[in-house]
């Protein structure tokens, strides 16, 4: 694919973009607001999902193995 190709394709996904949430008819000014809202809002549900789920996944994937009868942590010290 040639850069003029690819030029052409970002420009119309970007007119896609416009045309799906309606920005096309706002003002420069208001686009950028709204874009910068859009992609701050991606970026943090994006960090929060790197950053909590793996803790989620790790704590029900302990508590349903527990259920199913998992061997359980033992709370007894051993004394050497």
């Amino acid at each position: 694919m040639d850069v003029k190709n690819l030029k052409d394709y970002l420009h119309w996904l970007y007119y896609q973009y416009l045309l799906i949430t309606s920005i096309y008819v706002l003002e420069p000014w208001e686009q950028t607001l709204f874009n910068t809202v859009l992609f701050t809002m991606v970026a943090m549900v994006i960090y929060t999902s790197y950053v909590f789920v793996p803790i989620h996944v790790r704590l029900a994937l302990k508590f349903f193995s527990g259920l199913c009868g998992g061997q359980q942590e033992s709370t007894v010290a051993l004394i050497s």
